[in-house]
C-alpha cells in the first residue's frame, strides 16, 4: 500500500501541477488579452475558438479531478497519517469541478454566443475573470497540498 499511495501521490501533484499551471496561464494571459479586445473582436474570437478551449480543459478538469479523489480515497482507506492533505486536496479539485457546472457552463456558452450584446461583454468577463481568479486560488491550493502530501508519501 505504501507504493500504491506513493504512486498516486505522484500522479495528483504531477496533474494537479499541470491544471493550475493552465489555469494560472489562462489568468494571466488569456483573461487580459481578452478583456483588452473590442467586445466583437473578442466575440467572435471566442466564438471560433471556444471549443479548442473545452477541448483542452475538459479533459485536464477530468483528469485532474479523478486523480486526485483516488488519491484521497485510496490515502484514507489505508489509514496514510497524512491522508488529510489528499483529502483536502481532492475536496478543493472536487469545488473547481463544481463551479464548471454552478457558473462557467452557462457564462462560458453566453461569451462564446454571438448574440450577445456588445455592452455585455466587458461586465461579463469582469465577472467570469474574477470568478476564475477564485477557482485557479483553489486549484493552486490543491496543488500545495497534492505536494506536501507527496512529500509524506515518498
Amino acid at each position: 500500500m505504501i507504493l500504491l499511495n506513493s504512486i498516486l501521490a505522484y500522479l495528483a501533484a504531477v496533474s494537479a501541477g499541470i491544471f493550475a499551471g493552465a489555469m494560472l496561464t489562462e489568468a494571466l494571459v488569456l483573461v487580459p488579452m481578452w478583456r483588452s479586445l473590442k467586445p466583437a473582436e473578442f466575440s467572435t474570437l471566442h466564438a471560433v475558438h471556444a471549443r479548442r478551449l473545452y477541448g483542452f480543459f475538459a479533459p485536464l478538469t477530468a483528469i485532474t479531478t479523478t486523480v486526485m479523489v483516488l488519491t484521497g480515497v485510496v490515502a484514507f482507506a489505508t489509514g496514510h497519517a497524512q491522508s488529510y492533505l489528499a483529502v483536502t486536496a481532492a475536496v478543493l479539485s472536487l469545488a473547481v469541478l463544481s463551479m464548471y457546472f454552478l457558473y462557467f457552463r452557462n457564462a462560458n456558452a453566453a461569451l462564446a454566443s454571438m448574440h450577445s450584446r456588445p455592452e455585455d461583454i466587458a461586465p461579463m468577463l469582469a465577472r467570469w475573470a474574477v470568478w476564475h481568479a477564485v477557482r485557479t486560488a483553489i486549484a493552486i491550493c490543491a496543488l500545495l497540498l497534492s505536494v506536501l502530501f507527496l512529500k509524506g508519501a515518498i
